[in-house]
């Protein structure tokens, strides 16, 4: 399961930079990014 977690929040920082910087999909892509960095607090609250 924390392996999950941590491709999820990849895989969604990538779509992040993609819609930021390539694309410019606007303030919503924001969204992409802290739910990746959700993913990634609970994949390391999830390991401890």
């Amino acid at each position: 399961m924390r392996s999950l977690l941590y491709l999820i929040a990849v895989i969604l920082i990538i779509g992040w930079i993609l819609g930021f910087f390539v694309y410019s999909a606007g303030g919503l892509i924001h969204i992409l990014l802290v739910i990746a960095i959700i993913a990634l607090i609970l994949g390391v609250i999830r390991r401890a």
